[in-house]
């Protein structure tokens, strides 16, 4: 797993590296959504009209205390790997709230790897496929270049958030 968590990281410092080129592709399906594929951010989400979805649901979510003290007290030590489709209604609706956890309790950009994924859950270069990844948005915990667990769409008690807060004490 760490020999993977190496090349992960230098195929994502080598993509990154090359300015002229995005490390994701963008494209509209026959539905006429926006489908980003590859290494993404919550940046383009926020500030592209195309995901309008990402600021309603946002402003919707007020994390509990204890999810945020949580997330506060490991924001250090460990990492996330977030798969989500930006045609999927369960992606739509989670990660902006995962990335509000994430701004107020102080979690840096760069201890999250976020990778979008087409309908059929696949990512440039096979992430998706080396994370065995079947279902959108996936969460991964990471800690010390080792899986922790991973909550998937609303995780088994629907409650994806204490679930989360849970894995990363």
């Amino acid at each position: 797993m760490k020999r993977f968590l190496l090349v992960l990281a230098c195929t994502i410092a080598a993509v990154l590296a090359v300015p002229a080129q995005t490390p994701y592709t963008s494209a509209k399906d026959d539905k006429q959504v926006t489908i980003l594929n590859g290494i993404i951010s919550k940046y383009i989400l926020e500030n592209d009209p195309a995901f309008s979805w990402y600021a309603s649901s946002q402003s919707s979510y007020t994390p509990d205390r204890s999810i945020l003290n949580a997330f506060e007290a490991s924001k250090d030590k460990v990492q996330y790997i977030i798969f989500g489709g930006t045609w999927c209604e369960d992606t739509q609706f989670i990660l902006p709230k995962f990335f509000k956890l994430q701004e107020k309790s102080g979690i840096p950009d760069n201890s999250i790897s976020f990778f979008g994924v087409n309908r059929q859950k696949k990512t440039l270069s096979n992430f998706a496929d080396a994370f065995k990844i079947t279902n959108v948005p996936t969460i991964i915990v990471m800690k010390d270049g080792k899986e922790v667990g991973r909550i998937v769409e609303y995780g088994k008690t629907g409650k994806w958030d204490v679930e989360l807060a849970d894995l990363v004490k």
